[in-house]
């Protein structure tokens, strides 16, 4: 029987082939990685997303209000990749370096108001990528997001380990 990870989009690709790596029989419904600009909005996009189903999230808390669900530990999703409360600090995942435009500098009206990046991110001092498969190409990805933010990068090779072990720990409490 088939068990449901309802996903942020920015962790699906990664859920979907940890669990063909594991031979896990699970069903990956992910919900838009734009919502974390309105996480307001995620409850009811997981609430879809489940459609009724026993579900279990991987998502943390992500300033949505998510009770109620099995989810990833932590106030983000990236505390699975070994990310910790480091202040003044903007992390990008594999997923985010190469949607980068898409999710952060439109999906924050930087495209159309970009005087407005300093309002965002005067408080921060670096961009930490969290490379789960870092490559050439999205190293080059990672340098041109930290230069779009006016910000120095920060290379950490994580893997997906943290997350693989986030997942199992949650699968099998489901189990029980």
């Amino acid at each position: 029987m088939s068990r449901v990870v309802v996903s942020c989009g920015a962790l699906a690709l990664h859920v979907k082939k940890i669990a063909a790596r594991r031979g896990w029989d699970v069903d990956v419904r992910s919900v838009p990685p734009e919502l974390h600009n309105r996480p307001e909005k995620i409850r009811a996009a997981v609430a879809e997303a489940a459609n009724g189903d026993d579900v279990v999230l991987a998502y943390a808390h992500c300033g949505a209000d998510l009770t109620g669900y099995a989810r990833l530990e932590g106030a983000h999703c990236y505390e699975v990749y070994g990310a910790e409360h480091e202040p003044a600090t903007y992390f990008l995942t594999d997923f985010l370096v190469r949607s980068f435009d898409r999710v952060v500098w439109r999906g924050l009206g930087l495209d159309r108001y970009p005087e407005l990046r300093d309002d965002y991110f005067r408080n921060y001092e670096k961009v930490v990528w969290l490379a789960q498969e870092p490559s050439e190409e999205l190293r080059v990805q990672a340098e041109r997001a930290a230069t779009k933010l006016g910000l120095p990068l920060e290379l950490r090779e994580v893997g997906d380990t943290g997350l693989e072990q986030a997942l199992e720990r949650l699968l099998e409490a489901r189990e029980c």
